[in-house]
């Protein structure tokens, strides 16, 4: 009895240090958006791989899509339990650093980039061109630009440039394509128009359901549907003027209470174990190739002739402008 009673309490001792060993690991929190956290997306994959290592608790907190999360990080300013925001774009990157919330990474610039980017405050992780995507079984013959979009009948969704980045990115996309005559592209195309959704889920989920002709997504998106379905019926449809490229960053805050750690994990971005969860989780390029190359499916992918990038600057000061065209248009 006495022995079984030992027994028990050096048991309970053993468990309850355990326990407090495994409290006691430090926590790094990643404020990103939902589907980057989705069982689907890259972060089950990257949380795994990066705690291995670190010794630490990683912890994703989703957000909404990627224009929320600078909302939120304004709303929180300094008081953030965040200590790296990964999810923001280049049309964003001017503002976020405006909020004087983010520290300097010292990391290499990415290499597999289509244009140059060197930025202090945030590094690329992936990147992807804008793009209609269409059924070939519903849509045999989709519309070659905008104005011959906004001229058809075709019935798209899209999402909210307040709270969504492709949103955001398709408004620069017509502003960088036409400048002075973008309010002119939205006039035509507010009748194209069924939804504006808060987010890409909620657009593309509506597309697949059929409720849309063409969703504004990414021409990497059709790749999903061949490596993960054994579908080819989906296309990005090419645009005569070009396409926007969209380049996804993290920062690390300075504000944060494990800068050594969120300074590891910003490294660790560049790596092969994160670099190569991209393509087959988040449907995007990498921002650093992996050895191994790319899934086959992408030698299939639409690659435009012209890309179109604002610099963070020109984005900011073209945002207030080409939202204001926007509301006018789907007000009418």
């Amino acid at each position: 009895m006495r022995l079984s009673l030992m027994l028990a309490g050096f048991l309970c001792a053993t468990a309850t240090a355990f326990v407090a060993r495994a409290q006691d690991k430090p926590v790094l929190t990643v404020l990103t958006y939902d589907s980057f956290v989705a069982e689907w997306g890259p972060g089950p994959i990257i949380e795994e791989v990066f705690e291995r290592d670190c010794g630490c608790d990683l912890r994703f907190v989703g957000a909404g899509d990627g224009a929320a999360l600078l909302a939120r990080l304004m709303l929180e300013g300094a008081r953030t339990e965040a200590d790296v925001v990964l999810g923001l774009d280049t049309s964003l990157t001017a503002a976020a650093a405006a909020t004087g919330l983010f520290a300097p990474h010292g990391l290499p610039p990415a290499p597999d980039l289509p244009l140059p980017y060197d930025d202090p405050l945030f590094t690329p992780y992936d990147w992807g061109w804008f793009a209609f995507v269409y059924d070939t079984t519903r849509l045999s013959t989709p519309p070659a630009d905008f104005i011959a979009l906004g001229a058809s009948g075709v019935q798209i969704v899209i999402q909210d440039p307040r709270s969504s980045t492709p949103g955001l990115g398709l408004l620069l996309w017509v502003k960088a394509a036409y400048g002075d005559r973008a309010a002119e592209i939205w006039a035509g195309l507010a009748d194209n128009i069924v939804t504006v959704t808060p987010g890409w889920s909620e657009a593309y989920g509506m597309f697949l359901a059929g409720e849309a002709d063409m969703v504004l997504s990414y021409t990497t998106s059709p790749a999903y549907h061949v490596i993960a379905e054994g579908d080819v019926t989906k296309e990005a449809a090419p645009f005569s003027e070009g396409h926007y490229v969209q380049i996804e960053v993290a920062g690390r805050l300075a504000a944060s209470d494990q800068p050594a750690l969120a300074d590891r994990f910003m490294a660790f971005i560049s790596s092969p174990a994160f670099q190569g969860t991209i393509p087959e989780t988040n449907w995007m390029y990498p921002a650093t190739t992996s050895p191994s190359g790319l899934p086959l499916a992408f030698d299939w992918l639409l690659w435009p002739e012209k890309s179109l990038l604002m610099s963070a600057a020109e984005a900011q000061a073209a945002r207030g402008p080409a939202l204001a065209e926007w509301r006018a248009a789907l007000a009418r």
